[in-house]
């Protein structure tokens, strides 16, 4: 691996101000020697050598899609379960149990004793309660 100089490359800006290697070997001088001749004599092999000299990567390598996304959402998914399980055990061993005016058989007597009691008989409940046939009015 060639030693790392200032070489930064992005889509954005995909020519950097150095090349991506700065000191070359032997080979790699040779090979930027014959880059000043006719490109035709360079083979396929010489001309991604040359290329790879310049730049890190290709744009195709640049673009490609990463797995960055999965470690992501492992890491949402797993903090979402531990905040259920948090909340979980809140309720089971922090929480005192509900209130006896919660309950449901205490919610329809607080209704009926409001209902027998004839409270705010012009705009609230007892307006849309049907006194003779113990039923809702529709």
């Amino acid at each position: 691996m060639p030693p790392y100089t200032n070489y930064h490359a992005q889509r954005s800006y995909p020519m950097p101000d150095e090349p991506f290697c700065t000191e070359l070997s032997a080979e790699q001088q040779a090979l930027k020697e014959k880059e000043k001749g006719s490109w035709t004599q360079l083979s396929h092999a010489e001309k991604v050598a040359l290329y790879r000299l310049q730049f890190h990567e290709t744009f195709t390598e640049m673009n490609r899609r990463s797995n960055e996304w999965k470690t992501v959402m492992g890491c949402v998914f797993f903090f979402f379960g531990f905040t259920g399980l948090l909340i979980w055990w809140q309720r089971v061993y922090v929480f005192p149990k509900k209130p006896i005016t919660l309950m449901d058989e205490w919610k329809a007597q607080q209704l009926q004793r409001i209902l027998d009691m004839k409270g705010n008989p012009v705009q609230g409940l007892a307006s849309r309660w049907d006194y003779e046939r113990k039923e809702w009015k529709k």
